[in-house]
């Protein structure tokens, strides 16, 4: 399935996960039309991510049979994009995220491994919009969320707080608001 043809595809699979009756916990889980976004994304030929979503075979099932048990679709076979710096990206995510919230977890493993790719994250996850991605890292990330003041773009954010915690800042400006590639950080996604 190619070009714009996708789009409806995926909204009709996200349908039809949620249509699906989410057992126990997952039913209130905030998270779950965020994750049949995401599955439903994937599904379509959306993003980079590969078939378990990064989360690894058991959990991608668990995921599926407790989110959207019986829920049938296609999935894209394609392998995970290896990326040296997963490991810090993973540990930051998973050092902030809402402990409270168990699929928190699942979304440190999918975020970071969406950050290997080449386009912009909420492209990468394969959702629809930027506003999807915002929404994802205010429940799962909420002291990045409020950490991102300036509506940075999330991958070049996350990528800068790796940096900064190892102490490593190649940025040329002392502050974004002087630094002439403000438009490429800040400046609005298509």
């Amino acid at each position: 399935m190619n070009g714009p043809d996708r789009a409806p595809y995926r909204l009709a699979q996200q349908a039809v996960l949620l249509a699906s009756p989410a057992r126990g916990d997952a039913a209130g889980d905030p998270n779950r039309s965020l994750l049949a976004s995401l599955v439903a994304g994937q599904s379509a030929g959306f993003g980079c991510l590969p078939a378990d979503l990064g989360l690894g075979p058991e959990d991608h099932a668990r995921l599926l049979a407790e989110y959207f048990p019986g829920a049938r679709l296609a999935i894209v076979n394609r392998p995970a994009i290896v990326i040296p710096e997963w490991e810090d990206l993973y540990k930051l995510l998973a050092d902030e995220c809402d402990r409270a919230l168990p699929s928190a977890a699942w979304m440190s493993r999918i975020v970071a491994t969406a950050c290997a790719g080449s386009d912009h994250l909420w492209q990468d996850l394969g959702l629809s919009s930027r506003d999807q991605l915002s929404a994802l890292m205010r429940v799962n990330f909420p002291g990045l969320a409020e950490s991102n003041s300036g509506d940075m773009k999330w991958k070049k954010f996350l990528y800068r707080q790796v940096c900064s915690r190892e102490g490593i800042y190649v940025c040329p400006a002392p502050s974004c608001g002087v630094c002439a590639d403000f438009a490429k950080c800040f400046g609005p996604e298509n």
